[in-house]
């Protein structure tokens, strides 16, 4: 007779094997078919709303590993927030302007922008950018997240380009934006000034140098001949724009002999000056800082006065003490100028070549005139030493060139009109992680005024006009509302196709009487433009409300969009524009080194997604504790997987076993369950504790932790190795087997759901095979569990702890024994348990033993038998002794246990007692 039709093999239409490069994009294609995004809108329509506003990645190129964790997190928020019963829309958005995009059509398609038209090369701009939009657009697409897609917001939609002219008209209302003439940060390659959010800063070698300025009027207190002010400087091609030398006025400085000559040098940088010049330069005298002001040198490149001042910023960390001061190519020296009247001289033009005004130097870029004013100064005599040293020099964040300062007119936003406002705000904001509010803190306080122009063309133009007659500037109320209307019906090319009299409204005239106007030629920084993206996105979609609950971007944002999108809301709207900030850390490789092409060492999203699958991806963004660096590499993707399939498995065990259960049916009672059971059910609740106090916190590697280990360890390793033997040998409907199965609906019913804001695609799989009616067509709509209260027993799972201890005992000793050969796998081991008093009463409590350790027969002896030789001690439970030998009787065929009346039965001779009475309850499922 053959009994193998008489167990309850699993059986299920589920797939065995993920195979998700090929499974996933059938899935995708399913979702927007069937419109899921508007559908998950439907079912939370008059919820409660949770906004998390997408900070727009640049449209500029392929997704790299860096945009992929960004929008998984944001995907996984607002999955979750969605099925804990929150209304959670989330509109993608893209920065679509700006010089990256300039530069890539200069450079890919050829174009020379200085022979076309604005509009013309704006056009090309527009459609570069729109291409990358819809590449990007799929690429985040395949990675599984869920969002508006077919409604995206641009920087470069009409709508969006309106708001943000509303915000500037605003802030200029209130007075915050003014043009004035200070250095910034000026980029030669690119030919545009740039912000500080702009700016990274990279060691590079530089050449420093000492140079002598001759004293021309000593005044009263310096009258020793041949005397020399000494400075240092690491730009030796500032030097031609020269105006001025600074001194502490508190500091003590020293005239000192060197060779035939007097240098003058602050005391306290005597000893290094020395040591560095390798001379011994006795002290003549010391006078105060301030006693040196007023003192006339001679510039030793140009013919021209170079005055001595005071100035609070002169530090004694370098140099002599003598600051080099070029009003036109640094902000202290800007600001310390203009108490003394100092001419801004920038004999430097917008590509970093000296003009006329540099004399000799006329023509050279300021790199390389470098060497040749190092050589003019050797040959002159006024050069006192050279050196390289390294230095950490301001480089372009875009295209990586060192930049200069150099003074330009330039529009601006005043930081100090809003800046305590802000730092108000900052305090209302909750910052994730903590520090970020430090950070950003720091930044808007000791922030300089923002510079908001760009000497460029692809981007929204500043909406200033100017009076042709007498050159004042005309912005108001009328003029902004006129350009917001020309902007809505044709989008910023307005100002480039339209003159200032059709753009102005009719019958504008300037203070002087004057009707003829020019317009403004720069356009805004695109973090302005992006900055605005609450007022174009929040405050005009109906869908959204403003603030935000949540901004999630990387850490770098905080001198970035963060900042600019605090300053503009401040600003025009007087509060920030988020609840929350939330940071990610950048993505490194396993040594810790930041990812690049030069290294190789890069990790391409798109390539794990289709050799592994995005679930693999989006599973590594939920492990790793990413408000810190997280490292990523072809081997920890493979790590992934495996976690994966160890996931999944355990899922599709549960799946299999109940493809015979209506839990409208089936499902046992809690009361009425095996005590085992209601252990799986204490710890599937605190799964369901842990893993939404994970999301809830934003810690999302607890959430992979604990399902994870959950799935290996509680599930696979204990219950469900425990009760196998119940789901394939018990009677179909018994209440043994039918206790287990309702444990499996509800851990299975539960895993899906909580694991779908990560594993969206796996989930999606499983839901339909899931029994019974569902609460939602699809998981996504469906809801979180809860903690079933009823299932927190502390006693319970106390009693479980000291359990399961003991099994781990027998276990290792059931290892030993296999390994010594005595037993070939624990269910041909009989176990024989010696406890002591106290352990026999505890035991005794226990309903099958056998069936927990996974053995054939379980002997437990009275605590006053002798214990026979062989008897080993247990680690855990101290004074209990176990010992291992082969079962008795012969091995059931059916379930494998032994048992000593198999073979003596003659109408079942091959099975045990029990599994004779399973089969006599269910006789019609025998096979002859």
């Amino acid at each position: 007779m053959d009994y193998r039709n008489t167990l309850n093999l699993p059986e299920t239409d589920f797939p065995m094997r993920g195979n998700l490069p090929k499974r996933e994009p059938e899935i995708l294609k399913a979702w927007e078919e069937e419109n899921l995004y508007e559908k998950v809108q439907k079912a939370r329509e008059g919820c409660p709303k949770f906004i998390l506003h997408d900070g727009p990645p640049y449209a500029n190129g392929d997704i790299h590993l860096g945009h992929a964790i960004n929008k998984v997190l944001k995907d996984i928020i607002v999955k979750y927030k969605t099925m804990m019963g929150f209304d959670a829309p989330y509109v993608p958005g893209w920065d679509t302007h700006g010089l990256p995009i300039e530069q890539q059509v200069i450079k890919k398609l050829g174009v020379n922008r200085h022979s076309v038209s604005a509009l013309e090369f704006r056009e090309k701009c527009k459609d570069y950018a729109e291409k990358y939009v819809g590449i990007q657009r799929e690429e985040f697409r395949r990675l599984g997240v869920r969002g508006d897609w077919e409604n995206p917001y641009l920087t470069l939609q009409k709508e969006y380009e309106a708001a943000q002219i509303g915000v500037f008209g605003d802030m200029t209302k209130k007075g915050y934006i003014y043009k004035g003439l200070k250095p910034v940060y000026w980029c030669p390659s690119c030919e545009t000034a740039l912000a500080e959010a702009e700016i990274e800063y990279a060691d590079k070698p530089a050449t420093a140098i000492y140079v002598k300025f001759a004293v021309r009027d000593g005044l009263s207190v310096l009258t020793e001949d041949n005397t020399f002010v000494v400075i240092w400087t690491t730009t030796p091609w500032t030097l031609p724009a020269n105006q001025a030398i600074s001194v502490h006025p508190e500091f003590k400085y020293a005239v000192v002999k060197a060779n035939q000559e007097h240098w003058v040098v602050a005391e306290g940088m005597l000893e290094s000056l020395r040591s560095l010049w390798k001379l011994e330069l006795p002290v003549v005298k010391i006078l105060s800082g301030k006693e040196l002001e007023g003192v006339i040198c001679k510039n030793p490149l140009m013919n021209r006065d170079s005055l001595v001042i005071c100035g609070e910023h002169v530090t004694l960390e370098a140099g002599t003490g003598c600051v080099h001061t070029a009003p036109a190519h640094g902000e202290d020296d800007f600001y310390v100028s203009k108490k003394y009247d100092l001419t801004v001289l920038c004999p430097v033009d917008h590509q970093g070549k000296f003009t006329s005004e540099g004399g000799a130097y006329a023509g050279l870029k300021t790199g390389k005139a470098n060497p040749v004013i190092v050589e003019d100064l050797k040959n002159s005599g006024d050069l006192v030493l050279e050196e390289i040293i390294e230095h950490s020099y301001p480089h372009c964040w875009r295209c990586k060139s060192p930049i200069i300062f150099r003074a330009t007119e330039q529009w601006f936003a005043s930081i100090n009109g809003f800046r305590q406002a802000a730092l108000d705000e900052i305090e209302k904001v909750r910052w994730i992680p903590a520090w970020g509010k430090d950070r950003i803190f720091n930044m808007i306080a000791d922030r300089g005024d923002w510079c908001i122009s760009r000497q460029r063309t692809w981007g929204v133009p500043i909406p200033i006009f100017y009076c042709q007659d007498c050159g004042k500037v005309l912005v108001n109320d009328q003029t902004i509302a006129r350009v917001q209307e020309f902007f809505r019906q044709e989008g910023s090319d307005a100002w480039f196709a339209h003159s200032a009299l059709e753009l102005l409204p009719a019958g504008t005239a300037c203070e002087c009487g004057g009707t003829n106007f020019s317009k403004e030629t720069d356009i805004m920084d695109v973090w302005f433009d992006s900055g605005t993206s609450h007022a174009g996105v929040l405050k005009q979609r109906p869908e959204l409300s403003w603030p935000a609950d949540l901004y999630l971007e990387g850490s770098d944002q905080h001198r970035g969009w963060f900042n600019s999108s605090l300053s503009t809301s401040v600003a025009a709207f007087g509060q920030a524009p988020y609840r929350n900030v939330l940071t990610h850390g950048f993505v490194v490789d396993e040594q810790g080194r930041k990812m690049s092409k030069s290294l190789g060492n890069g990790v391409d999203p798109l390539k794990v997604v289709q050799e592994l699958g995005a679930d693999i991806l989006r599973l590594w963004v939920s492990s790793v504790d990413y408000k810190n660096d997280v490292a990523a590499s072809p081997r920890i993707m493979k790590q992934m997987s495996e976690a994966y399939r160890k996931i999944r498995n355990t899922l599709r065990f549960l799946l299999s076993n109940l493809n015979d259960f209506d839990p409208a049916k089936d499902k046992v009672a809690y009361k009425d369950l095996q005590e085992i059971d209601r252990w799986a059910l204490l710890k599937l609740s605190k799964v369901v504790e842990r893993v939404l106090l994970g999301y809830e916190s934003y810690e999302f590697h607890w959430t992979y932790h604990t399902i994870h280990n959950f799935c290996t360890i509680e599930l696979s390793a204990v219950y469900l190795d425990i009760v196998k033997d119940r789901l394939y040998v018990e009677g179909k409907t018994s209440l043994l087997r039918r206790s287990a199965q309702t444990v499996l609906y509800e851990v299975l019913d539960a895993l899906v759901r909580l694991l779908t804001p990560i594993l969206s695609f796996m989930t999606e799989e499983i839901w339909p095979y899931i029994p019974g009616e569902k609460s939602a067509a699809n998981v996504q709509i469906a809801e979180m569990p809860k903690v079933n209260s009823e299932w927190m027993d502390e006693e319970l799972a106390n009693r479980w702890d000291q359990i399961l201890a003991l099994r781990t005992d027998v276990s290792k000793i059931l290892e030993i024994a296999r390994q010594d050969k005595l037993i070939s796998h624990p269910l041909t081991a009989q176990v024989d348990l010696y406890p002591t008093e106290e352990q026999y009463k505890s035991l005794k409590q226990v309903p099958n033993l056998a069936e927990i350790f996974i053995v054939s027969q379980l002997v437990m002896h009275l605590p006053d038998e002798e214990r026979p030789e062989g008897v080993q001690a247990a680690e855990v439970n101290k004074g209990l002794g176990i010992h291992v030998q082969p079962a008795g009787g012969r091995k059931c065929e059916r379930c494998w246990m032994f048992h000593e009346e198999v073979g003596k039965n003659e109408e079942f001779p091959t099975i045990c007692p029990r599994c004779r009475n399973v089969i006599s309850e269910n006789s019609s499922r025998l096979i002859d």
